[in-house]
């Protein structure tokens, strides 16, 4: 009889695979042909529909065993949890279950009450699993693993540990409750209870594992325990793919792009077999945060030639060509991504937005919407920042009355994110009454979200209001970033406030103990040249240890034009130049400060250079909402179709203007 039934679940397994539900029920007669519906029959059609990913019609079958009265056994109410699990259903369900299963008395099995912890933690509700927990009168290495890892999921490291200190006084943990731990201890804000964990890793000998020795290694890496990670690693005489996975993902993470690609050649030298595609992926990721342009088509031409990909590993192809400018070839790998997930759909998006192609991001959004696909948060922030770049407020509106009506009234993930979105598109819209609305309503406000704030005012000029929005932030124990100060001494620079700017210049690397970048420092000579300091904005760049790079010349050179300095401007023009030969905007900046001059010969042996090196400055453009739709125009232009209504309407606006004075 057994080997019947093996045999039965497999004829199951394949049918359900393609959904032939008939051809199941047909199984079943035949094999139960004299136990008609007997509760083996109908766990092995649930299990298999469960075994295939198939929950909501497991759970279908569950409805309808119970509507035709059939008997369960200690094996239906597990392999239903099962499914629970894997849905991560709201509580109510497990609830449902856990009683019905009480009134038949299967409450007291320890298999059953495993699965009911399991289902209870994943749906968020550890208090319900810790009742099951305290209540079991026999309980096994996998129940205590089980509480330890609902603890953990929920961040309470604290807890985690005392129940894994309590549960080594009752039996000893294995290898698996050591990575839950682990993993636990990942979210922590010290690394007091990692190397506790690790220690009596080490003593009990389950460091043996290469599993545990990954976990160790991977939690110091979160806590970017530089040497730690490093030591460990030394130490491991034998590393797998997994290890250096890790240690690649770390130093990606710390943004060291030279050790990235030294771990990998490394890897590439030892064995064909010691690298895969997650490695791949890694490394591509990580080459698409410094934009090496040269160094991601070598690994492109290696995962050709390798025939190592997965459409993971496109997206990341997709999302680094888009990120160092080469967005068709982006738009080709979205192309020869069959199953694209929301990830996928995202960052085609997000390249689009990086890029300025705006338009495109909304009509790639639409296609979303004529699928039919489950449009993710991440995706309505990227719609919102189309929204804000574009200015197109109404559109912007109609998205935030959408999120409040189907993301704000429940518990989605990502909302908190979509509410920062929401606000910068009101700041950016120039709507600083719903911003401000927005802003005080938001329940939790983050770095990112006071940053936002802070950045949005200082825009529109109002400085004094970004530095109180700033100490109100320190008031409210929210510590600032470095992106935070940025914003700060834009505002100031924005409203001129030059002694309130030079102040937060300098505590930002005293009192807060962060280091100025290159933005900083541009941001600082922007705000002393507003002002006409020249002199001491030139002695901010010859002074800086980085490199000075075009923005912050540009900066100066701004300047310079506006306060008619000739010498500064010139200083500045030629230094960008020798940054970006081929950059065709210099060269006519340059050509007008020579021609304020006259000095003539100079201005044509420019014009000259740029006619043999065929340069050509790209055109502005600018656009507008009218009546929630886009309007967009390049300088020059008259290919609108109310161009000439257009300009008559500018003719008569100069008229008015110059009448006024």
């Amino acid at each position: 009889m057994h080997s019947t039934n093996s045999a039965a679940s497999k004829i199951l397994t394949f049918y359900a695979q393609f959904h032939d539900l008939n051809s199941v029920i047909g199984v079943l007669k035949t094999t139960f042909e004299d136990e008609p519906n007997t509760p083996m029959m109908w766990n092995l059609i649930i299990r298999s529909h469960v075994d295939l990913g198939l929950f909501h019609s497991a759970l279908s079958l569950y409805k309808e065993m119970r509507q035709m009265g059939v008997a369960h056994d200690t094996y239906t109410f597990p392999i239903v949890n099962r499914a629970l699990s894997s849905m991560r259903v709201d509580a109510v369900y497990g609830k449902m279950i856990h009683c019905v299963a009480t009134q038949m008395g299967l409450d007291v099995d320890l298999y059953f009450c495993n699965t009911m912890i399991d289902v209870y933690v994943k749906c968020g509700c550890v208090g319900y699993a810790l009742r099951v927990f305290d209540e079991m009168l026999q309980r096994d290495v996998v129940s205590w693993t089980l509480m330890i890892a609902g603890y953990g999921s929920g961040r309470q490291v604290g807890v985690a540990c005392d129940l894994f200190n309590e549960m080594r006084m009752e039996l000893e943990p294995n290898s698996v409750t050591l990575i839950v731990m682990l993993q636990a201890c990942c979210a922590s804000t010290t690394l007091k209870e990692g190397t506790s964990i690790h220690g009596y890793a080490v003593k009990s000998g389950l460091l043996m594992d290469w599993s545990v020795k990954n976990s160790v290694l991977k939690m110091y890496a979160s806590r970017r325990s530089t040497r730690e990670v490093e030591l460990l690693f030394s130490e491991v005489n034998m590393k797998d793919v997994a290890s250096w996975n890790i240690l690649i993902s770390f130093y990606s993470s710390e943004g060291d792009v030279i050790k990235v690609a030294g771990l990998f050649k490394e890897m590439h030298s030892l064995e064909v077999n010691s690298w895969n595609i997650e490695t791949l992926t890694l490394v591509i990721s990580a080459l698409a945060k410094s934009g090496s342009l040269s160094e991601g088509e070598g690994m492109h031409c290696l995962v050709i030639k390798t025939g190592f990909s997965d459409d993971v590993l496109l997206t990341s192809l997709l999302d680094f060509y888009a990120k160092c400018g080469k967005l068709e070839i982006s738009v080709q790998l979205f192309s020869e991504i069959h199953f694209k997930s929301n990830i996928t759909w995202s960052a085609m998006m997000s390249g689009f937005i990086q890029n300025g192609s705006f338009m495109e991001a909304i009509v790639l959004f639409q296609q979303m919407q004529a699928d039919d696909l489950d449009i993710v948060p991440e995706i309505w922030r990227h719609l919102l920042d189309v929204y804000a770049n574009l200015g197109a407020l109404k559109l912007g509106k109609v998205v935030h009355g959408y999120l409040i009506k189907n993301f704000f009234n429940g518990p989605v993930d990502g909302t908190a994110h979509l509410e920062t979105s929401i606000l910068n598109m009101y700041l950016r819209g120039g709507n600083m009454s719903s911003a401000i609305a927005c802003f005080d309503s938001m329940p939790v406000k983050d770095v990112v979200a006071w940053t936002t704030m802070i950045d949005g005012l200082g825009s529109h000029g109002f400085g004094f209001d970004a530095l109180k929005c700033f100490y109100l932030m320190i008031e409210k124990r929210v510590q600032p970033n470095s992106v935070t100060f940025l914003s700060l001494l834009s505002a100031c620079s924005h409203s001129g406030l030059v002694s309130e700017g030079c102040n937060i210049y300098y505590s930002m690397k005293w009192c807060f103990g962060i280091e100025p970048a290159l933005d900083h420092h541009t941001c600082i000579v922007d705000l002393l040249g507003r002002c006409g300091l020249l002199k001491e904005a030139l002695a901010i760049i010859l002074k800086m240890i980085i490199q000075p790079d075009s923005r912050i010349w540009g900066a100066l050179l701004a300047a310079s034009r506006i306060y008619g300095n000739k010498k500064f401007g010139e200083y500045a023009a030629l230094r960008l130049l020798e940054l970006e030969p081929n950059n065709a905007g210099y060269y006519t900046l340059l050509s007008n400060v020579k021609a304020s001059v006259g000095r003539w010969n100079e201005v044509e042996e420019l014009r000259r250079v740029m006619s043999e090196r065929d340069l050509k400055k790209k055109p502005g453009w600018s656009c507008i909402e009218v009546k929630e739709v886009i309007q967009g125009f390049v300088s020059g232009d008259i290919s609108h179709p109310k161009a000439k209504e257009i300009y008559e309407a500018l003719g008569r606006l100069s008229r008015v203007t110059q009448d006024f004075g």
